[in-house]
């Protein structure tokens, strides 16, 4: 199975950060987690996206918060599909974040969640692998039928109360 790598540009990054990495450790997903910063260190995050494919990842999450360009910069030296994770910071609420990541020049695109999506960031990249990984495709199901199977329990529960009144 391809591994995921999880790349944040600080390690202020990883209570968010580490949502992700659960994620796809509850699904059996391999997942490499680094602290690669754009601007601090431009030269490993090329070196890294450039040999991403061939050291056995499939996708990768590039976490970052205020300038985020880690995502673009990943993707500028990648053909993986790159997931932007956009990070709360105490300017913009992660606004800033947001549209760094969204707002990529035609050619290298970007797969931007919502801001701390650390979750939604995870399971798109586990369903990226899962296209070529039907024991993946099988876990993905049954983390959608948990998810339904909450979600009835819980209406059950409030029809319940409802009828109590």
């Amino acid at each position: 199975m391809k591994k995921v790598a999880v790349i944040m540009g600080s390690d202020s990054d990883w209570p968010v950060v580490s949502g992700a990495v659960k994620t796809l450790k509850s699904l059996d997903v391999p997942v490499v987690a680094r602290v690669i910063s754009a601007h601090r260190t431009p030269q490993d995050a090329a070196a890294f996206a450039s040999n991403a494919a061939s050291e056995g990842f499939g996708c990768i999450i590039a976490a970052a918060g205020k300038a985020a360009h880690l995502a673009g910069v990943l993707a500028a030296y990648t053909i993986l599909p790159v997931i932007g994770l956009p990070i709360k910071s105490s300017t913009m609420d992660g606004l800033d974040s947001l549209l760094s990541m969204v707002q990529m020049p035609s050619g290298v695109p970007v797969a931007t969640v919502a801001i701390g999506g650390a979750e939604n960031a995870a399971l798109l990249a586990a369903q990226i692998l899962a296209v070529e990984d039907e024991e993946l495709a099988r876990r993905l199901r049954a983390h959608k039928q948990a998810m339904a199977d909450a979600v009835r329990e819980k209406d059950k529960k409030l029809q319940s109360e409802v009828d109590s009144l």
